[in-house]
């Protein structure tokens, strides 16, 4: 069995010296998994279930979905049984809560992860965690290359659209590097050198890097380490705080602002960590705590910054910039048809490595998303879906039209971090 959490608490195993048994703790010595191949477990973890759903909870968690099934001889992850038992629980909410939806975290590789949706005729999870593409868009930030982003998104845009995510950049947890290496490694990169690269440069250590993030969970056997950090720390707001530099500061911005776009851009709920509408920072007392300093996730676990929601008014400043621009995209996306999850959407190649573009279609509202990873400002040729639409486009954000005479030598020109939401107006007569 791999370990989860190799340095804080490593081992699946832990002796009891009362009784001189083991028993298995996948998790923590102090969170023991459950046998599910007795049916009083599975009986019991369903009446607590029912209990909390008649406690009026309309969402439920179900946490480490894969671990959840035992079986000698395997390194007991998403067995087959463990599907069997999550269709069971759905099962038991259909026909006694009904109204309820289980949530599903399942943080894997992208093949593992949507097969916990089940299939209609015989669903598992409501909604699950998009964990994947999250991971796959800091990549991209640190890579500046959007091919696997791209690549990631085709598979999830695969999908059946009753299939719902709960779409995020950051969360209460560590980022783990749950990337698909088997794509990497056609395109020449190899795993552990490029979990490095991701790592120091998130951490501040490679050069030129304005990032700011710790490691979990450091396993050097491995060449594996998680991160942490808040999203304006990792995009660079508090190195470029610190270092007073009103250009670094413009730059972190826009990659705050960006990043949040593209993920209201994503089908699905998107869900604001707490802070990151005002660019909270990472908070480093969590190192004077005896209780909380071997776990680098309290890293983004600051207590709320109060102090700064009482600048979110003032654009001014960075709390409120920040505040302001992502209330403007929320209403956007909010009155927008296309945005909703049952919009067709479709990822056609950009022609340049760095721009992702993604198009969206619901009835006759057309819209294309156009989202630069990178810190320089990159040309891209006129998307084919805006050349071949007789009407105009017009930003929704910043309400400009699009000049554009359907020719194949015209480009765009994306500041770096920047991004456009083009709608389309239907041709005058």
């Amino acid at each position: 069995m791999p370990q989860v959490f190799p340095t804080t608490a490593p081992g699946n195993f832990t002796q009891l010296t009362d009784c001189g048994q083991v028993v298995m703790t996948t998790f923590y010595p102090f969170q023991w998994d459950l046998n599910y191949g007795n049916p009083m477990v599975l009986n019991d973890m369903t009446e607590n279930l029912l209990y909390l759903a008649n406690r009026g909870m309309d969402v439920i968690r179900l946490d480490a979905v894969p671990y959840i099934w035992k079986q000698l001889g395997t390194n007991c992850r998403n067995l087959p049984q463990v599907h069997t038992l999550v269709r069971l629980i759905h099962l038991a909410c259909q026909v006694v809560c009904p109204g309820v939806l289980l949530l599903g975290e399942v943080v894997m590789e992208p093949s593992k992860v949507a097969p916990y949706f089940g299939t209609p005729e015989r669903p598992q999870c409501d909604m699950l965690y998009n964990v994947t593409t999250m991971c796959t868009t800091w990549n991209t930030i640190a890579t500046r290359d959007v091919g696997l982003l791209r690549h990631q998104m085709e598979q999830v845009c695969a999908l059946p659209r009753t299939c719902l995510f709960q779409n995020y950049l950051r969360c209460h947890d560590d980022i783990g590097w749950g990337l698909d290496y088997g794509w990497l490694a056609r395109q020449g990169q190899a795993e552990v050198p490029h979990k490095k690269y991701l790592n120091d440069w998130f951490t501040g250590r490679y050069p030129g890097s304005w990032s700011r993030g710790e490691l979990y969970n450091d396993d050097p056997r491995l060449g594996d380490a998680r991160l942490c950090g808040t999203t304006a720390s990792l995009c660079g707001i508090e190195s470029a705080l610190a270092s007073s530099d009103p250009e670094a500061l413009e730059q972190a911005l826009r990659c705050h602002i960006m990043l949040h776009a593209w993920m209201f851009s994503q089908s699905g709920i998107p869900v604001l960590y707490s802070g990151d509408e005002l660019g909270q920072l990472n908070d480093y007392r969590y190192h004077g705590d005896p209780a909380k300093a071997d776990d680098s996730r309290y890293l983004h676990r600051g207590n709320f910054p109060w102090e700064l929601s009482a600048l979110r008014k003032d654009k001014a400043t960075v709390p409120g910039r920040i505040f302001q621009d992502l209330r403007r995209l929320e209403r956007i996306r909010g009155r927008e048809p296309a945005f909703r999850s049952d919009a067709e959407v479709a990822l056609p190649d950009s022609g340049n490595h760095s721009v992702l573009v993604l198009c969206r279609r619901y009835g006759e509202e057309k819209l294309v998303a156009l989202f630069n990873f990178s810190e320089h400002a990159q040309p891209i040729p006129v998307p084919e879906s805006i050349r071949n639409h007789p009407g105009s486009w017009t930003d929704l954000v910043s309400r400009q039209p699009l000049e554009c005479k359907s020719l194949e030598e015209e480009t765009l020109d994306l500041p770096g971090y920047g991004f456009l939401w083009l709608k389309a107006s239907p041709a005058e007569p």
